[in-house]
C-alpha cells in the first residue's frame, strides 16, 4: 500500500534535516515540495520508518507493507497545484511497479486516527479518485451503525471520536460535531465500496 503524509514543517529543508537525521528514527520513500520538486530518501524496496504506530485493514507492521511520501504542507494551507501533478505521476509510477490497486492508498490518519491528522482535510481525495489513483467513492447509503462501517473501511480500533474524524477527513471534509446520520450513510456507502474492491482484488487490503 501506499501511505500519504504532510510533513507539518515550515518548509522542505526543515522536513528534509528531519527525515535525513537517524537520531529522529523517521524516513519516507519520497517528499514532494510545494513547487512539485521531490526527493527519494529511501529506495523503494527497502523499509522506511514513515508509518509509526496503527494498522489497516488489520495489519499492523504497516511500514513493512507499505511506501510512504511526504507532502511538504504545514497542515494549515492547501496543496498547490506543482505538488499534486508530482504525487498523481508518482503515484502512478509507484502503482504500476509494485501492482498497488487504488483502494490501498491510504491517509496517515486512516491507520493511525488516535495519533495522527495527515493529510488532513485540506487534501483532494476526489481528485486521485477521478484519476484512479486513490479511493474516494461517491454515494450515500443507509442509516447503520457508525463502528461496523469503519471496521469494514479498513480503519483500526480507536476512540469513537477520532475515528469518526479520520473517516471525515478522507471522505466527509466539511462535516463537523457530533456523529450525524449523514456520517452513518456516507460511512455505509464507502464501506460496500472498499468490500467490492477487495472482492475483484481477494488479496489486497
Amino acid at each position: 500500500m501506499i501511505v500519504l503524509h504532510y510533513t507539518g514543517m515550515r518548509d522542505a529543508e526543515a522536513a528534509l534535516d528531519r527525515l535525513c537525521d537517524p537520531s529522529a528514527e523517521v524516513s519516507a520513500h519520497y517528499v514532494i515540495s510545494p513547487s512539485g520538486e521531490v526527493w527519494s530518501l529511501v529506495q523503494e524496496a527497502d523499509r522506511a520508518w514513515h508509518a509509526g504506530a496503527g494498522s489497516w485493514c488489520g495489519i499492523a507492521d504497516i511500514n513493512s507493507h507499505s511506501l510512504g511520501v511526504e507532502l511538504v504542507n504545514t497542515g494549515a494551507q492547501p496543496f498547490p497545484e506543482p505538488q499534486m501533478r508530482c504525487l498523481e505521476a508518482l503515484l502512478t509510477s509507484m502503482m504500476e511497479r509494485w501492482n498497488i490497486a487504488r483502494h490501498q492508498v491510504i491517509a496517515h490518519s486512516d491507520m493511525a486516527p488516535e495519533r495522527k491528522e495527515d493529510p488532513g482535510p485540506r487534501f483532494d481525495w476526489r481528485r486521485l479518485d477521478r484519476l484512479s489513483l486513490g479511493f474516494c467513492p461517491d454515494g450515500m447509503g443507509d442509516d447503520l451503525p457508525l463502528a461496523g462501517s469503519l471496521d469494514a473501511i479498513g480503519y483500526p480500533e480507536a476512540d469513537a471520536d477520532k475515528r469518526l474524524q479520520a473517516f471525515r477527513f478522507r471522505f466527509l471534509p466539511t462535516a463537523q460535531g457530533p456523529e450525524k446520520e449523514a456520517d452513518r450513510r456516507r460511512a455505509d456507502a464507502v464501506a460496500a465500496a472498499f468490500r467490492a474492491a477487495r472482492r475483484d482484488q481477494p488479496k489486497s487490503c
